[in-house]
């Protein structure tokens, strides 16, 4: 992998494979006495959160203390970003207390590439979210549970499944996918289309025109107005929240509206295939773009969604600051062995 996570974009296909992969390794830690590795002992991470996040703030966190890293959690509300600070001062400080990696959400789109190429830091640089850029992590762990779901069993078992399995050396080629809602604001979305499309899936975006970005043409996918008549064909729909609080106008009627058309009820979720999941990256509008019966499904994946973020999490950043090989040849022996040490 490169040095630095900013865009799913940068991924290749094996690149994404190897987090898959190393991310079902990590998995199973959960499952332990003791859930943690000491592969990253000794390294500080930074959690630099220039916006409000609880879902990826807390899961950087959970991950980077699963593999005995030293964490520092930095919010801009109460510090001196909220004095004047610039990000480049705000780097240098982070340069100078030694900071091995910087995990960054920003409202401004660039602000981690910036942050990668600026020559302030020596660490990586992941980028956990960027204005209505990319959410590169977010897109790792949506792809993880759909292989889950999806990629079917290894020893040649059905090709879909509704229990989450083990996925190890799939991609999703073949698989649909259909993204529904605010595309216009959503770094999911972007992030999304193109590790999904590296990954070998259709991918279909549904929203009304207004909420669709210029230039989506020339996107990786298909784009669609229609939800009712792409949801029989679907493996996967990933259902987005109206982001109103980047919005400055007014983008469709009301929000009756916008739900009747673009939201996932019961009577659309029958209509799905048997094997079909329900995702959504949080945080829901319940009522708006998801009902409660919907939300609270079987099929509905959005708790094992958070799940698996600590563990993709716990994989790039051990695939940034650890080491490129397989994560079981190294760091399984060693929770054995930390097991071992507390009995």
């Amino acid at each position: 992998m490169k040095r630095h996570l900013i865009s799913a974009a940068d991924l290749t296909r094996d690149d994404a494979i190897l987090v898959l992969d190393t991310a079902e390794e990590m998995a199973r830690v959960a499952d332990r006495p003791i859930k943690k590795l000491p592969t990253l002992r000794g390294r500080t991470i930074v959690n630099l959160f220039f916006e409000d996040s609880t879902r990826t703030r807390i899961s950087f966190e959970a991950a980077a203390k699963r593999l005995s890293a030293d964490v520092i959690n930095f919010s801009a509300k109460g510090s001196s970003v909220s004095k004047g600070e610039s990000l480049k001062d705000t780097a240098l400080t982070l340069e100078a207390m030694g900071a091995d990696a910087v995990v960054i959400r920003h409202g401004s789109s660039g602000a981690p590439h910036r942050l990668a190429t600026s020559g302030w830091i020596g660490g990586s640089v992941v980028n956990a979210g960027d204005g209505t850029h990319e959410h590169p992590t977010q897109a790792l762990l949506d792809a993880f549970t759909m292989r889950r779901h999806l990629a079917g069993a290894k020893d040649g078992g059905p090709t879909f499944h509704r229990g989450p399995g083990d996925g190890t050396g799939r991609d999703l080629a073949g698989r649909r996918i259909t993204i529904v809602g605010d595309i216009l604001h959503s770094r999911v979305a972007r992030s999304n289309v193109h590790l999904l499309n590296t990954l070998g899936a259709q991918v279909t975006l549904v929203a009304p025109p207004t909420l669709l970005p210029i230039g989506v043409d020339s996107w990786p996918c298909d784009v669609s107005y229609d939800l009712d008549a792409v949801l029989a064909k679907s493996d996967a729909v990933m259902m987005l929240r109206v982001q109103s609080e980047r919005m400055n106008a007014a983008f469709f009627p009301t929000e009756r509206e916008y739900s009747r058309r673009y939201g996932l009820d019961g009577g659309r979720m029958a209509a799905l295939p048997e094997h079909a999941i329900v995702m959504h990256p949080g945080p829901m509008n319940r009522g708006m773009e998801i009902t409660a019966e919907v939300a609270d499904s079987e099929r509905c994946t959005v708790v094992e969604q958070v799940a698996n973020g600590v563990s993709i999490r716990m994989a790039v950043l051990y695939l940034l600051l650890g080491g490129n090989e397989p994560a079981i040849a190294t760091a399984a022996p060693a929770a054995r062995t930390e097991e071992n040490d507390q009995s």
